[in-house]
């Protein structure tokens, strides 16, 4: 139980919403690397076989309204890139990655530690705050009180607190900025890259969207890849519930279902918002965002094919 007790003392967030699996924890097998059909549906594998990760995939293949389709081996998404061992940088490497953005905030990767990445591979750190979402599971876990965690967490008051989060994304300049910025970076990329917070599914989730909705993907396709993030974590998410409850640090870590999945709800939020802030996803992209034409053009012709 060393490994827990570490991670929670640093951050339980760094456990929660971090780590795939604590060490001494089997981890599934990712999925093989997919062959690149010519046709392919939010079904279709995809997930990257890099040790390390669970969440860990490319976004090729998603079809859009004019009937293209995303470009594989183009753009990637993952979780922290952490807690790779040697054989997850040299995964990493043969994708020929020319740059990784990382969304996590200081204290995350304080928490986590920086990526480990192939020699080479630039990292480009591109922050998008959690509104202090990281020091709240933290303080909340480590009481190891039930009632206080149920205070907290219970009456569907994590998923209003994951639905602020979402909406902070667009109501917050700063993650304006930081999005707008991560998106001119993959428009004007040279080579494949990935990008990645924590957990891969909340604000990679959100910019993941926020591409393949300025593409062309149709928003029912995009959030389908939005909740895939649930299917790839489910086991390594069980396993870090039974070990909080194991080492008596929740009674009933089910509560903290609503800060480890991802709901449409959440998704929706962030939707809502742009449109009550900007009147529609169009003028989010280029008043919100800050995207300018060649901009948007540049990134359809990369990542559509």
């Amino acid at each position: 139980m060393a490994p827990i007790r570490r991670a929670i003392s640093t951050s339980v967030l760094a456990l929660a919403l971090v780590m795939p699996l604590a060490s001494g924890t089997a981890q599934a097998s990712p999925a093989a690397h997919p062959a690149r059909p010519a046709d392919s549906t939010i079904t279709s594998p995809r997930v990257l076989a890099v040790p390390g990760t669970v969440n860990a995939r490319d976004i090729g293949g998603y079809r859009t309204y004019d009937g293209k389709t995303t470009r594989w081996g183009v753009l990637y998404r993952s979780e922290t890139l952490s807690k790779l061992p040697p054989e997850g940088v040299n995964a990493l490497a043969s994708l020929g990655l020319g740059s990784v953005i990382d969304l996590r905030t200081g204290p995350e990767i304080q928490a986590d530690g920086p990526d480990r990445l192939p020699t080479g591979v630039t990292s480009i750190a591109q922050p998008i705050d959690d509104t202090s979402l990281f020091a709240f599971i933290g303080m909340v876990v480590r009481s190891k009180d039930p009632v206080y965690q149920e205070q907290q967490l219970g009456g569907g008051k994590a998923a209003v607190r994951m639905e602020a989060l979402y909406r902070g994304f667009v109501t917050t300049p700063a993650n304006r900025a930081a999005l707008g910025a991560a998106i001119r970076t993959v428009a004007n990329a040279n080579k494949p890259l990935m990008f990645h917070c924590s957990a891969g599914k909340d604000r990679t989730g959100i910019l993941a969207d926020t591409i393949l909705r300025a593409v062309g993907v149709p928003g029912s396709t995009s959030e389908g890849d939005y909740l895939l993030s649930n299917e790839l974590r489910a086991a390594s998410d069980a396993a870090l519930k039974s070990q909080l409850k194991a080492a008596g640090y929740m009674q009933d870590p089910n509560l903290l279902d609503p800060l480890l999945q991802l709901r449409s709800s959440y998704l929706g939020a962030f939707r809502a918002q742009t449109v009550a802030d900007y009147g529609s996803f169009g003028d989010f992209l280029t008043e919100g965002l800050g995207l300018d034409a060649l901009t948007l053009f540049k990134l359809r012709s990369r990542i559509v094919g």
